[in-house]
């Protein structure tokens, strides 16, 4: 009997034991799955002496991470919280397919009925970084006064100009671009197109906006070059599907008809819409004759009116143009753009943004900037016909990466060990076949629909690769009521694409968006 209690006793003890492993165990494997998430937003890289080390990889599922600031505006020091982080584009399962990356500036002390503006960039394939920190936040990356490259290494510094005492800024990064991403086994390619595009951002709008209870606020977007073409869709798309009105379209540096600015075997419109541009450019350098150099503004008046009537009479005719009239155009042309009869002759009369920015200043073995063609730069091939690189990008380039990937971590807080792309290949980017592709069409309903719509269009004098007339004849042929063309305004600026860099540009520019928005809300 003793010897039966004994037993009993030891086989107690080991269910004991056993259980408690199995509990441990248990604890374990929950443990593990809790943590498995987290793993899996972690890359494994190795560190100079060989150790092994995790990577940052956040997503949507991820909670934003919110920093305290202050900013002095004029006379005035503003407060104001910076959130940065990821929501999620879903899937009809409510599973995500994307993560897209912000960052959101809002002022102390205001609430749901303060303007708020969706910011973002062009390309396609660009990051929200150049409106970003180039003028409008809070901070920007320091260039010389007249938008020309500073030596490295680059800094943030205050922008005593930025609109935020006015709007509340959302600045918000495409998929591919920045630091937004697909899911795992998610396809970036499926956002790769003009319509998938303009649902994608328009999803994160309204996502946004419903979160952060910002349905009663006025609401605005500011897009810039080829967001300008995105911005006249989503504004469209948003009223739609989603019943948002929008109160206004900041449009910057833009276009909403790729017919205004690529040529073709029977489209000769961009030629006469770039050749104000090639004066104004001409102008800046000194290169026309001594009567246009000492009226800059008459100067721009004689070009538009030889564009859009003589010249483009000759561009109309083609090959059948007479000889005589042939060389009458181009010694017009050579008046207005500062270069030799022969050279414009050799193009047929075409002179296309890159030959100019080639030819006008060669004699000084100089090319001029695409984005800003008052920025010079050295190629170093005078026998190219085109120019190798674009000085004026470098120029922006540079001091908006280095800050942006600084600034994220160290002042936001924010860690992400993916690279911030500032540029990304999203090509081959889906269009319309057969056309020129175009949302103007779409600006025309959205400000049909909504007569309360406002649109300020900015753009630079100098800009090579957006001209400004661009916009004025998409708007010029644009199917609204004359009552509502009313509600599109114009501004102008004297530097090029992102015109904010010229610190003159990015002063009057901060004094348009407020009067836009004080007088659209």
């Amino acid at each position: 009997m003793a010897r039966f209690i004994v037993l009993k006793r030891i086989l107690f003890f080991c269910v004991v034991i056993t259980a408690s492993q199995l509990a441990c165990f248990a604890m374990a494997e929950i443990k593990e799955a809790s943590n498995t998430k987290e793993e899996q937003k972690q890359k494994v890289s190795k560190t100079k002496d060989g150790h092994t080390q995790s990577a940052t990889v956040p997503d949507a599922a991820d909670e934003p991470v919110v920093t305290r600031h202050s900013v002095t505006v004029g006379k005035t020091k503003l407060s104001y919280s910076a959130e940065t982080g990821m929501l999620p584009l879903l899937k009809d399962d409510g599973t995500a397919k994307a993560s897209m990356f912000y960052i959101a500036y809002t002022l102390d002390g205001g609430d749901s009925s303060r303007p708020i503006i969706y910011c973002f960039n062009g390309g396609p394939g660009a990051s929200a970084v150049w409106l970003h920190l180039g003028g409008l936040g809070p901070k920007r990356a320091r260039v010389n006064p007249d938008a020309t490259l500073p030596p490295p290494p680059y800094e943030l510094v205050t922008n005593h100009h930025t609109i935020l005492p006015y709007a509340d800024l959302i600045f918000i990064d495409p998929v591919a671009t920045g630091y937004s991403r697909p899911m795992k086994d998610e396809k970036a390619e499926q956002f790769f197109g003009k319509k998938p595009d303009i649902e994608a951002m328009s999803e994160f709008i309204v996502l946004y906006t419903t979160q952060h209870h910002r349905w009663g606020s006025p609401k605005y977007l500011c897009g810039e070059s080829y967001g300008v073409f995105r911005a006249a869709g989503i504004a469209e798309h948003l009223q739609d599907q989603h019943g948002m009105f929008l109160n206004g379209l900041l449009l910057v540096s833009g276009l909403v008809d790729f017919g205004t600015i690529r040529t073709g075997s029977t489209n000769d419109l961009p030629y006469s819409i770039f050749l104000p541009t090639l004066t104004a450019v001409a102008h800046f350098h000194n290169r026309l004759s001594a009567d246009l150099q000492q009226d800059r503004q008459g100067a721009m008046m004689e070009s538009r009116a030889f564009a859009s009537g003589e010249y483009l009479a000759a561009l109309f005719a083609g090959e059948g143009l007479e000889d005589g009239k042939r060389k009458q155009i181009a010694s017009k042309l050579s008046r207005l753009t500062g270069l030799s009869e022969d050279i414009i002759l050799e193009n047929r009369l075409r002179i296309s943004p890159s030959t100019f920015r080639k030819k006008l200043l060669s004699e000084d073995g100089l090319i001029c900037g695409r984005y800003d063609g008052r920025i010079t730069g050295r190629d170093g091939d005078q026998s190219s016909a085109y120019p190798g690189f674009d000085p004026s990008y470098m120029a922006a380039l540079g001091p908006l990466a280095a800050t942006m990937n600084a600034y994220v971590r160290e002042e936001l807080a924010y860690e992400n060990d993916l690279p911030y792309k500032v540029l990304a290949n999203v090509f081959p980017w889906k269009f319309e076949e057969n056309t020129y592709s175009s949302t103007a069409a779409d600006l025309g309903s959205a400000m049909s629909k909504n007569p309360h719509l406002r649109v300020l269009v900015m753009t630079g004098r100098c800009d090579l690769a957006v001209p400004p007339d661009a916009m004025r004849f998409s708007i010029d042929h644009l199917e609204i009521d004359p009552t509502i063309k009313a509600n599109v305004s114009f501004a102008e600026y004297s530097s090029g694409h992102m015109m904010y860099l010229n610190l003159p540009d990015l002063e009057k520019l901060g004094q348009d968006v407020a009067e836009f928005i004080n007088t659209s809300q």
